[in-house]
């Protein structure tokens, strides 16, 4: 069997600055002996990122010696701006041009915050590169079948290789860095963005019952556009209120974003 990291086209690593898709990073550095000139390791931050995510994607680039480009969604003419660790958005301003543009709240049913935050965001970027055409990587494992269902235009190297979330806890543990955030019953609650409303219900309001800050920009963005992130759930300044051992009140199913880990 071909190994699934050797790259052999245009690709674009996408980094969505989790422990699966720094796995496979490694994988692909491995692989290759590092990556060749065709290769491209992207990062696109939505300002929604915990600053540990931040610290990860940085702290992958400089221990394993690659080039990372970090990508931000900007309402400009290219529609993206290159960042970096000092100049990333930390306070949600990619998203909330991204809403104000829309004029409305991204919801289960119009998740448009992946597909211009980040899909496009790289997409945009690679054409601007003169690179239009190119393969993506995403790191959907062995044991996400139900993701994998939805990327069949992507490259999905950790499926072919059978990695499971086992083999990513296990690889971390052996290095001499690692993602800051907690990985509680087979997630990382605040992987990818914090309060992202497709989390389930009952872990949004333990996460704010931790931090409350944590609903601030939430529920101004509700505030702003006069509308609300979901319909069937109360809006994140009500969940502000409330404490946690009332998290319960909600059924906790998490709805995946694809964004990634």
């Amino acid at each position: 069997m071909m190994n699934p990291f050797l790259i052999n086209e245009p690709t674009c690593i996408s980094f969505s600055g989790g422990r699966t898709s720094g796995y496979m990073l490694w994988k692909y550095l491995e692989a290759n002996n590092g990556l060749p000139s065709d290769a491209v390791v992207c990062f696109a931050n939505t300002g929604k990122e915990q600053e540990d995510t931040l610290q990860f994607v940085k702290d992958c680039e400089q221990n394993w010696n690659v080039n990372i480009v970090w990508l931000e969604f900007d309402d400009s003419e290219v529609k993206f701006r290159v960042v970096n660790f000092d100049t990333a958005s930390r306070n949600g301003e990619p998203f909330e041009k991204l809403i104000k543009k829309r004029k409305y709240l991204p919801n289960p049913v119009a998740r448009f915050c992946t597909g211009e935050l980040k899909i496009l965001t790289i997409e945009r970027y690679f054409k601007f590169m003169g690179k239009p055409d190119f393969a993506t990587a995403v790191g959907i494992r062995a044991d996400e079948s139900r993701r994998a269902a939805k990327m069949k235009d992507k490259l999905t190297p950790l499926m072919a290789a059978n990695v499971t979330q086992a083999d990513i806890q296990f690889f971390w543990k052996q290095q001499s860095f690692d993602l800051g955030l907690k990985f509680n019953n087979g997630v990382t609650p605040l992987g990818n963005c914090d309060l992202c409303f497709l989390k389930g219900g009952s872990q949004i309001v333990s996460l704010i019952a931790d931090n409350p800050s944590r609903a601030i920009w939430w529920a101004k963005m509700e505030s702003d556009i006069g509308g609300t992130w979901r319909s069937d759930r109360p809006s994140y300044s009500q969940m502000a209120k409330f404490t946690a051992s009332q998290a319960d009140m909600f059924s906790d199913e998490t709805i995946s974003c694809f964004c990634g880990d």
